[in-house]
């Protein structure tokens, strides 16, 4: 029995590259090839195989940190014995052997730099699979466990890749941004990297805004008997107050406007360029967290009430500040509610959270003095921002959308929110 150190290999220009994946623990048996850690640099992701077998003895990284060649990853106890390991040396360093096991390995994990962002890593059958339909594995967004990639997540990814144009399907182009001068010339400056969580959201929001044609639509929804009912609201048996967001009051009402116009319930096939309607209802929200903003959903909220909702609420917010929330709660969504009504402001543009077709901005409501039959009454206002998709939801349809929405939260809110 033999200990071998197994390194990290010669991968070109990658320096201080950062471990985003421990793939072994201790104790445990591997075989030659098989992937060990995952590695992640600006421009790729690559898994890094093991040059030999053998059980392991003792993992020398973790995740997060920066290692270069050389460095050494883990030892292994081989059932090679040293005399066996010596003779082997020469051979690597002949023509036949030199660098074709190792790097042709890590040749074939390597991807092409994609402005994407990093994503997760794959199996040798998943990539593949990949490589066969001529996707780049590491600009797939994995939705296994740490990120990791599966056929289905390849499948939806080449569906939001292309475009149908007159019948044919076309691949998108991305373009690259190149900085004009250095900052440091001008002054001081201090670099960061940016929090893994909006590295990952980056590239979808600007496929978004650069590839849907948004329409912004501004609309102000007097909520005075709303806000009056809610704060009303009391336990009938202990006889204390129940506090309900207003957030969920929204969402119930959303849910009603969705069911009158199924457009804003909907997705167009990438491919087929066809209308998909949902029949469920799964509402994102835009949770503002220290590592970035999430878009987790709520499912089925059609089948909740107001207190349900608001008690969902707070359990999905507190799961994705603590980063316990599961990555499949990110996907499969109806519509989106963006809501700054908590820390302030009136209209915006919310960005329309693909492969949905519309997404509601909230502000915070205000007080506004109004005139009606002649006399100044003042009136409680909740200002909205609604983003369409402009190919399948036309103007008109936005504004009905609005108004429907207003009605469900202003002076009818009671029959309408069931609540």
């Amino acid at each position: 029995m033999a200990n071998l150190k197994i390194t990290l290999p010669d991968m070109g220009d990658f320096k201080d590259v950062e471990v985003i994946e421990v793939l072994v623990k201790d104790g445990q048996t591997i075989n030659k090839n098989d992937s060990i850690i995952t590695l992640e640099s600006d421009k790729s992701s690559v898994e890094v195989p093991s040059t030999h077998s053998g059980k392991i003895e003792k993992i020398n990284v973790s995740v997060g940190d920066k290692v270069n060649k050389g460095d050494l990853i883990l030892i292994l106890e081989s059932s090679i014995e040293k005399e066996e390991i010596k003779k082997e040396e020469p051979k690597k360093e002949s023509k036949v052997e030199a660098p074709v096991p190792e790097k042709e390995i890590i040749k074939k994990t390597l991807i092409s730099p994609v402005p994407q962002s990093g994503k997760g890593s794959a199996s040798p059958k998943v990539r593949k699979f990949a490589r066969e339909l001529g996707a780049d594995v590491s600009a797939v967004p994995g939705t296994l466990r740490s990120g990791r990639v599966s056929e289905d997540d390849v499948k939806n990814f080449i569906r939001s890749q292309v475009t149908v144009s007159h019948g044919k399907v076309q691949k998108k182009e991305t373009s690259k941004h190149v900085e004009e001068y250095a900052h440091e010339e001008f002054g001081e400056v201090s670099i960061k990297d940016i929090p893994r969580v909006k590295k990952l959201s980056g590239p979808h929001l600007v496929r978004s805004w650069t590839e849907i044609p948004h329409v912004t639509q501004h609309e102000e929804i007097d909520i005075t008997e709303m806000e009056r009912f809610r704060s009303s609201l009391f336990d009938y048996y202990t006889g204390e107050k129940i506090s309900v967001t207003p957030l969920a009051f929204i969402t119930r009402a959303l849910i009603n406007a969705l069911k009158e116009f199924p457009n804003f319930n909907a997705s167009i096939d990438s491919i087929t360029g066809k209308i998909i309607y949902k029949k469920y209802f799964h509402i994102g929200f835009a949770v503002d967290t220290p590592h970035g903003l999430m878009v987790p959903k709520i499912r089925n909220v059609n089948q909740m009430g107001i207190k349900e909702i608001g008690e969902k609420l707070k359990k999905i917010s507190k799961l994705c500040r603590e980063l316990k929330i599961d990555k499949k709660e990110f996907f499969g969504g109806s519509m989106t509610i963006s809501s700054l009504g908590g820390i302030g402001g009136t209209f915006f543009t919310p960005i329309i959270n693909p492969p949905e077709v519309a997404i509601l901005g909230v502000g915070r409501s205000f007080d506004k003095l109004i005139k009606i039959n002649g006399k100044i009454i003042s009136k409680k206002i909740l200002p909205i921002s609604l983003s369409y998709d402009h190919r399948i939801i036309d103007g008109a349809e936005g504004a009905k959308f609005c108004v429907y929405l207003g009605q469900c939260l202003g002076k009818d809110f009671a029959f309408k929110l069931a609540v």
